[in-house]
């Protein structure tokens, strides 16, 4: 893919909620952690929805089916659908059914969101190697999936079945901190097998597509907090995104961004949807954003100024992706984002 390297946020005068038609959220580090809403998203999203903006949440998190992840959502005041869920799940059965005949039975290491999704595609979700599965498919299953379910999937690859993945986070945002993602399972049946799965999740193309199929968005913005999902999957996708910094991407990574992981516009939360995103321009040697102006230096980004912090952060983007072109900026940042608070 042939894409301009992104250098700097983008500003826009227009709220990103009028700007764009619809609105594909991340759940996990965006909507909500652990399960409790997290600040300011409930009634951001109750406010761009009033203003005609199409939500939908779109989640690598294979677990939960669509109608349970819809049900939460409306019990933490986020009325929704289960049409308005686009899961890992769905984009991986639709990715196994176009490869097996109708009818065929699949080795589900997972939960309940991947069994639904299988039926929903004519496929037989089973839970053993000596079922005859003509694919396995792996998915998140929660802390409490069991080591058997490993060796289950390792029996049926030993043979020749083919594998499948929901998604390959490594981690998953939760009330207490970060833990194991699906990813960190994946890679035990890796290490075991030798093999390798086709993957569907975020920020490949299966993923982007079913998110297409099942909106109909003409003109969406991906919303999330993961550089290498989220945002990696709207470069992808050739489509615009948001970094918001509620989940688990801090200040120093979003600098060390390589092009593929650099969002359209950052903010704090969700209350960023509802507004317009300053402008970062070109001041002297270096690039200003509101009161901050920063440089980048023999050896590490400089800022100067005050205001905003996170016209600072936008102002450090700028320096850093510019300085670092093509590649990761090794410039040091934590001087500069230590006076942001960052």
């Amino acid at each position: 893919m042939s894409q301009t390297v992104r250098t700097r946020p983008e500003g826009s005068r227009q709220a990103l909620s009028e700007a764009y038609d619809t609105a594909l959220l991340d759940l996990d580090g965006v909507v909500y952690a652990g399960g409790d809403a997290i600040a300011h998203a409930v009634d951001s999203l109750a406010t761009a929805r009033a203003g005609g903006m199409h939500l939908a949440y779109v989640t690598n998190n294979a677990l939960r089916t669509p109608d349970a992840v819809a049900g939460h959502l409306t019990e933490l005041g986020v009325p929704t659908v289960a049409s308005d869920v686009i899961t890992s799940a769905q984009a991986v059965a639709r990715l196994i059914s176009e490869q097996v005949p109708a009818g065929s039975r699949v080795l589900v290491i997972g939960g309940e969101g991947l069994r639904v999704a299988l039926r929903e595609r004519g496929l037989e979700p089973v839970d053993s190697a000596e079922d005859e599965p003509v694919a396995v498919v792996q998915g998140y299953g929660g802390p409490d999936l069991t080591w058997s379910r490993f060796a289950e999937a390792c029996y049926a690859i030993a043979r020749g079945v083919p594998w499948f993945a929901s998604n390959t986070d490594l981690t998953i945002p939760g009330a207490r901190g970060i833990a194991p993602g699906n990813g960190a399972a994946v890679e035990v049946v890796r290490i075991a097998t030798g093999a390798e799965p086709q993957v569907a999740g975020k920020p490949l193309p299966p993923m982007h597509r079913e998110t297409i199929l099942r909106t109909g968005a003409d003109r969406p913005l991906v919303v999330g907090d993961r550089l290498d999902t989220d945002i990696e999957g709207a470069f992808n996708g050739e489509v615009d995104s948001l970094l918001v910094l509620t989940g688990v991407t801090d200040g120093a990574q979003l600098l060390a961004a390589p092009p593929q992981h650099r969002p359209t516009y950052v903010d704090a939360d969700l209350r960023g949807m509802l507004t317009g995103q300053p402008e970062v321009v070109e001041a002297g040697d270096g690039f200003r954003c509101g009161g901050w102006t920063a440089t980048a230096g023999g050896d590490a980004l400089e800022l100067t100024g005050e205001g905003e912090a996170l016209d600072g952060l936008r102002a450090l983007c700028a320096a850093a992706w510019t300085a670092a072109g093509e590649g990761v900026c090794e410039l040091d940042g934590g001087k500069a984002l230590a006076r942001l608070g960052l």
